[in-house]
């Protein structure tokens, strides 16, 4: 029970020199301490009495009854070593309500039962404290919101705890929607862990952006822990680049340190060091997501390289190969340094999404190989392909993968009954 206090005095330190809305934190604390000490009490009001003079509105007024109410009230705080703090009448129920306080060391559970067995009390209940349900301002216009239901999916699952490695750009660890969400900075570029650029920072606030915090966007997993690992670096006005010995550095990294997904939402040449610690990373079961390079007929490295789940936009007008998948990475909206969002599109964030929708799979089932991962993402296969001649092979259906995984339906499930429609004339 003196655990709020100690916070509550913490906070009053720190808050010393700072601006008033760290007062306001302060306040806001020590509200929520008080009403974890007070209950409700409860006091029917008398039957109304109607008098036949104009002057009679109906109300509760300050007279002898509401008097009346208040001595009681003091004697059940006396009684029962309460303080009375605040009540307000509620005609419309007939009640007048009372808040009274325990002390800090009493626990409420014997004072409510004693409460509900004193024949003055129509009833005494917890003060219990209720919290806005604030959406994410950008999830509606997120892909990943309107094709694969992400709101849904992550009922059934949010990744929680699958470690996912971002090998990348720097992130910017102090984003409103990331803050919090990086287990692990490491810097393989220049001992630089504190850097935070544009690419690394929008593919790890698609994979795990606060969910639910009123700011941004939601990330697919939520709840995943991601690795910050800064093998490439950005020069303005060119794409980040890597190299193979930064990558190799980090792509270790993430295999000694027990990551269960590595997202390379990059391209570049075949590469033996590379490819051999891919080679180890399927050996010990570790799923690599890589982005299909579009200017390359095979998709690049490691898109390419067996064993990747290689990831593809959405709406690459092209017939892909058999390995590759399709996810939303056009007009996507994320996270950017300096505590912005903004929209991005290219196969780096269509790679993003498949690494948070397998970390999802991976926390409802964490056993799965890398090999069924793919197998549960892709869709039944098909032939088809649309006027434009983009094949529709390798669409993910999101709802289909997080179901089986979950053993159970989890967007759009049909109702238990059925129903008949006929068309009208």
């Amino acid at each position: 029970m003196r655990l709020p206090a100690i916070a509550i005095a913490l906070c009053a330190a720190l808050c010393a020199a700072a601006p008033p809305a760290c007062a306001a934190q302060q306040d806001a604390a020590t509200r929520e301490d008080a009403a974890s000490h007070r209950v409700l009490v409860m006091l029917r009001m008398p039957a109304p009495h109607f008098r036949p003079d104009s002057a009679y509105a109906g109300g509760y007024a300050e007279d002898g009854a509401r008097a009346a109410l208040r001595r009681t009230a003091r004697e059940l705080a006396a009684t029962y070593k309460l303080t009375l703090v605040d009540d307000w009448p509620m005609p419309a129920i007939g009640i007048d309500c009372f808040v009274m306080e325990a002390s800090a060391d009493a626990p409420l559970e014997p004072v409510l039962a004693l409460l509900a067995r004193d024949p003055r009390v129509a009833w005494a209940q917890p003060l219990n404290q209720y919290h806005g349900l604030e959406a994410d301002p950008l999830l509606q216009v997120q892909p990943a919101e309107r094709f694969w239901h992400l709101s849904a999916l992550q009922r059934a699952s949010t990744g929680r705890k699958v470690a996912v490695a971002v090998i990348d750009s720097g992130i910017d660890a102090d984003h409103p929607d990331l803050a919090g969400q990086l287990d692990r900075r490491e810097d393989f570029v220049d001992d630089k862990p504190d850097t935070a650029e544009a690419h690394g920072t929008a593919v790890a606030g698609i994979i795990a952006a606060h969910a639910g915090n009123g700011k941004g966007i939601a990330g697919i997993a939520p709840d995943a822990r991601l690795m910050g690992l800064r093998a490439c670096w950005e020069t303005r006005g060119q794409p980040a680049r890597c190299n193979t010995f930064t990558l190799g550095k980090a792509i270790h990294f993430a295999l000694v340190n027990d990551a269960r997904i590595i997202n390379l939402s990059l391209s570049g040449p075949p590469d033996r060091l590379l490819q051999t610690l891919l080679d180890a990373a399927a050996a010990r079961g570790v799923a690599v997501v890589g982005a299909f390079d579009p200017q390359r007929a095979d998709g690049g490295f490691p898109a390419s390289y067996p064993g990747v789940i290689a990831v593809a936009t959405d709406d690459d007008p092209r017939l892909l190969p058999a390995y590759a998948l399709r996810a939303p990475g056009t007009d996507i909206p994320t996270s950017l340094p300096g505590g912005r969002w903004g929209m991005v599109s290219g196969a780096s964030f269509a790679a993003a999404h498949v690494s948070g929708l397998t970390a999802l799979l991976l926390a409802l089932q964490p056993g799965t190989t890398p090999a069924r991962l793919r197998r549960e993402l892709a869709s039944p296969p098909t032939a088809r392909v649309s006027a434009s001649g983009n094949s529709r092979a390798g669409r993910i259906d999101a709802c289909a993968a997080v179901g089986r995984a979950a053993g159970a339906c989890v967007c759009q499930c049909p109702t238990t009954t059925a129903a008949t429609f006929e068309l009208l004339p």
